[in-house]
């Protein structure tokens, strides 16, 4: 499990001043109060700050007199965290360790990008289906070719297009690799402040990558749209809370998931909303799947919703049950759903007749599912806390093997 954005910053801050007296028992309570509120699901509805996402979307777009590098268009006002317990507002800057933060690149970064192709691994799950397969074969023998390290490690997977690939990193760095070297191309930081003093929101989703633009949502609720030849931000747009879910793309459109519970749809062009946010009953953890003009949220209301692209209204839900919330990010296959679930259970919905095809769990290991299944026209693969990775028949769901692992 990825640490919290609260813990991360009090690391941060005890690093800039190792004087520093320990946290009081009443501080790493609180610290874990924090720490959990932002971890995975609730019991309850996320409570931003702001109105209810409903009326009139406010647009904050800087001034044409302001000479900023990103626009930047929001709907909830910003959120600022970063006085937590560990009062990192107060810490006296001091000389980062040189792992925290890649090299300042010398010269402006003028990488010519490779364009999306059949063979991409572009977005999460590699298409909008999210079944998780790639077009392309692996050597029988596999050896190592190069290694990319970063300071706080990653939770996300990358994309590769091409010759590129874009790493996202828990540091708050988007870091664009040369595919056959592993040299670092340009890196993209989460905040503007070039002082590594200062902390930046961390990448938890995969990025999404189109011919033009890197699309990355942080833990702090800011969607980057990066540029793929300089690294430097083409806009930003601020949600109610962490995006732990990647952008799928519609057309010209870009739909994503928040922790404040909305599901967005933005014009890619200039990023402004097609409709109102569509609101659930708990964070959007997943990455939305997408089939013809319908999008799919697995959410932490342990509900499968079904929403129309074009109106932006909800067609229909199914019930998981109590204790089903969704973490893990749905597999679509025509009129079937795949997805599994924190109480145990491998479920296949029909989401046209709104209806449960069949259920899979393991009596002898109970636990959750937070991995995304991949898919194919016979089977059902995706590893579980109980550290085995499931085969299913697709039709069916009965078990065809499992392979135990070393860890999660």
């Amino acid at each position: 499990m990825a640490p919290s954005i609260a813990n991360r910053r009090r690391d941060r801050a005890s690093e800039f001043n190792s004087s520093e007296r320990p946290l009081s028992l009443r501080s790493w309570i609180l610290v874990a109060v924090i720490s959990a509120r932002w971890i995975g699901c609730s019991n309850g509805s996320p409570s931003p700050e702001t109105t209810d996402g409903s009326a009139t979307v406010s647009k904050a777009v800087p001034a044409a007199s302001e000479k900023k590098d990103a626009e930047q268009l929001s709907i909830f006002p910003k959120r600022d965290r970063r006085a937590g317990p560990a009062q990192i507002a107060d810490a006296k800057p001091q000389k980062a360790p040189a792992a925290n933060v890649a090299p300042a690149d010398e010269k402006p970064a003028n990488v010519v990008p490779s364009p999306v192709g059949p063979e991409s691994w572009a977005t999460f799950r590699n298409g909008n289906n999210q079944l998780g397969i790639a077009t392309t074969t692996l050597p029988e023998k596999l050896e190592e070719l190069w290694q990319f390290t970063t300071s706080d490690g990653m939770v996300a997977c990358a994309a590769i297009v091409g010759d590129q690939v874009y790493v996202p990193c828990l540091n708050g760095q988007l870091v664009s690799v040369d595919r056959k070297t592993g040299k670092q191309q340009w890196s993209y930081r989460s905040i503007e402040s070039k002082n590594p003093n200062d902390f930046a929101p961390g990448f938890k989703a995969a990025p999404t990558v189109t011919n033009e633009l890197v699309y990355i949502g942080d833990e702090d609720g800011m969607m980057h749209a990066v540029d793929r030849r300089t690294g430097k931000a083409a806009w930003k747009f601020r949600t109610g809370a962490e995006i732990a879910g990647s952008v799928a793309l519609y057309g010209d459109k870009l739909v994503f998931g928040s922790h404040d519970s909305y599901l967005y749809c933005l014009k890619a062009s200039d990023h402004t909303p097609v409709w109102k946010p569509f609101q659930t009953e708990n964070f959007i953890n997943c990455s939305t799947a997408i089939e013809a003009d319908n999008t799919f949220i697995a959410g932490c209301d342990t509900k499968v919703r079904v929403i129309n692209l074009v109106s932006g209204k909800q067609t229909s839900e199914v019930p998981l049950g109590e204790g089903a919330y969704l973490i893990a990010s749905p597999a679509v296959m025509g009129d079937v759903l795949y997805v599994g679930t924190h109480d145990g259970r491998v479920v296949a919905v029909d989401w046209r007749k709104q209806k449960i095809v069949w259920t899979y769990s393991d009596e002898n290991h109970l636990l959750e599912y937070r991995s995304s299944a991949a898919v194919t026209d016979k089977y059902v693969i995706l590893g579980g806390y109980d550290k085995e990775l499931h085969c299913l028949d697709r039709q069916t769901g009965k078990q065809v093997w499992n392979f135990k692992t070393r860890a999660k």
